[in-house]
């Protein structure tokens, strides 16, 4: 049938997908950097920031990532299997839905030295009357871009793990392992940790690599005397009047270098670690002693992210409908809707953008994950290693790397600076999360349903669409709403193939963050982080409304 030949080459069709505009752009970024006796390459080793913005874009994101993966260890080990770890599982969704951006913005709201919290210490505990000078956003070290990027990176490393742990087995292992003595973080360490490490690699590899080449936080929060590497890069490519070109796609190729080579130690890290562990298991591991302390140091790390984000994004939402607010009060005077009511216009045009874009590029990237999926349990088909590596090659290769490439493309062929091309850009980044959120739910369905369909003389199709569609309407929902986030949240693919001319919420934002209008950025902020909140909420309400009459199907959606 025609429709099983296109379903049999779905997933062949989604890593081409996926593989050519990574590789298309890559090669149109890197051309310019050979221009006129690579020129480019030239000017760059001529700019005496050079060593340090690698450094510094080493140094945030190999702490960022190293900090994310032993914070998702310490609350895995210490309270996997308790009722904390269940109200975390709750709290992922609320943090998974703001955009980082829009957390960057709010942390710089919390930790300023006009912020919150000074503003809530200062009338008791310090007695200033004017912000206190010191350099706290923007640190010469990324220290504040760090710890942005460890907020919000380790609700993503968290999903992972969560969807991660059913594979390993994990609470056959724990009780093997306490059975012999261990305690329950050693028996963690020697039983389930490598098993579930080797599920997080590549979200560990994708973590780091975005963390070495974030733009929006990195604008926000980070270094500026000099950017780090990926956010002068930006600059270059965005000045008008072209002259820095060929030093950013020489630059781009030095950041690809710095990611490899950040990936390659990483691995070799990965190998000793592997080996001590080894030894540490033959010399008989136990450290009960270690559980309370584990168990606690979880917990603390998760109200810690918890709160920071959740306080952070507070202070932005009450900047929005601020009127006169002088330091230190630690509250406004007054509440008003001014700002809202005076950015109506372009709030509404911006969000209505970025809902276009959004739901353009997740309703693409949910109908061709879906047919991967569909394909796989109809045809038998087992993706290897490989379409796994393929599937993160849009997380794993710097945003800067290959972008600019696809925008010159674009640029040739006429298409650049439209919403539809941006949608196409976005998709590239939205269909990887959409399969890894998807994918989990969807494999576990249970396959002698379909059996006991074809038994009654149901075909596969009517299978697929009355039975499993039905029964995983809620991981689809909530895949979706993964989706539309992640669209919402990206800046440099909404900057460069929209050629300045497609205004979302993200780019708005992070365009106001150099101003010092806070009303103005958090009204922005605060929209960006509601439309993925409300994805998140329709993801949970309609499958509740949908089988409110119909319990079997309510459990298994």
């Amino acid at each position: 049938m025609i429709g099983d030949g296109l379903l049999r080459q779905a997933p062949r069709l989604t890593l081409i997908l996926l593989t050519l505009p990574v590789a298309a752009g890559f090669l149109g970024t890197l051309m310019p950097a050979f221009w006129q006796d690579a020129r480019g390459f030239q000017t760059l080793w001529d700019w005496n920031g050079l060593p340090r913005a690698v450094w510094l874009s080493l140094l945030t994101g190999v702490m960022a990532t190293a900090g994310s993966l032993l914070i998702t260890l310490f609350i895995v080990a210490g309270l996997y299997g308790s009722r904390a770890f269940s109200i975390i599982q709750h709290l992922l969704a609320p943090l998974l839905a703001v955009p980082h951006a829009a957390a960057a913005l709010g942390l710089a709201f919390l930790i300023s030295p006009s912020g919150w919290i000074v503003r809530v210490f200062s009338p008791w505990a310090t007695g200033w009357q004017v912000p206190p000078d010191l350099l706290i956003l923007n640190d010469p070290w990324g220290l504040s871009l760090t710890f942005g990027l460890i907020a919000k990176e380790v609700p993503f490393l968290l999903l992972m793990a969560i969807a991660a742990l059913p594979q390993t087995d994990a609470q056959r292992r724990l009780l093997a392992a306490q059975s012999l003595g261990a305690g329950r973080v050693s028996g963690f360490i020697v039983g389930v940790l490598p098993a579930l490490y080797a599920q997080l690699r590549l979200p560990v590899y994708a973590v780091l690599a975005y963390s070495m080449t974030a733009v929006d936080m990195a604008m926000i929060l980070g270094p500026t005397l000099p950017h780090t590497l990926s956010v002068q890069i930006v600059i270059w490519m965005m000045d008008p009047t072209l002259s820095h070109q060929s030093t950013a796609a020489a630059a781009a190729l030095v950041q690809l270098l710095a990611v490899l080579g950040a990936l390659i130690v990483w691995r070799m890290t990965e190998a000793v670690l592997y080996h001590l562990l080894v030894r540490g298991a033959e010399a008989g591991l136990r450290a009960p002693l270690a559980d309370g302390i584990t168990r606690k140091i979880g917990a603390a790390f998760g109200v810690f992210l918890a709160a920071a984000l959740f306080l952070a994004l507070g202070g932005m939402a009450l900047w929005s409908v601020a009127g006169l607010w002088s330091f230190p009060d630690a509250v406004p005077e007054n509440l008003t809707l001014k700002t809202w009511a005076r950015s109506a216009p372009d709030l509404i045009d911006s969000g209505a953008m970025t809902l276009r874009i959004a739901l353009l590029s997740t309703l693409i990237a949910l109908i061709l994950v879906l047919a991967c999926l569909e394909a796989e349990h109809r045809f038998g088909l087992v993706p290897g290693a490989r379409a796994l590596w393929i599937l993160y090659l849009p997380l794993l290769v710097p945003q800067v790397a290959f972008l600019p490439g696809v925008q010159v493309v674009l640029l040739r062929a006429g298409a650049d600076g439209t919403w539809l091309a941006v949608a196409a850009a976005h998709l590239v980044f939205v269909l990887p999360y959409v399969f890894l959120s998807l994918a989990p739910a969807f494999r576990a369905w249970d396959p002698r349903i379909a059996l006991a369909g074809a038994a009654l003389g149901v075909s596969p199709w009517h299978v697929f669409v009355r039975l499993r569609l039905p029964m995983v309407l809620r991981p689809i929902l909530t895949a979706a709403a993964v989706g539309m986030a992640v669209s919402i949240g990206q800046y440099l693919p909404s900057l460069l193939i929209g050629g300045g001319r497609i205004e979302t919420l993200t780019t708005e934002a992070v365009a106001l963050s150099s101003g010092g209008n806070r009303r103005l950025i958090g009204a922005y902020a605060l929209l960006q982080m509601l439309l993925p909140a409300l994805c998140f909420g329709l993801a949970l309400m309609i499958p509740a409304l949908a089988f409110r009459n119909r319990r079997g199907l309510r459990v298994a959606a």
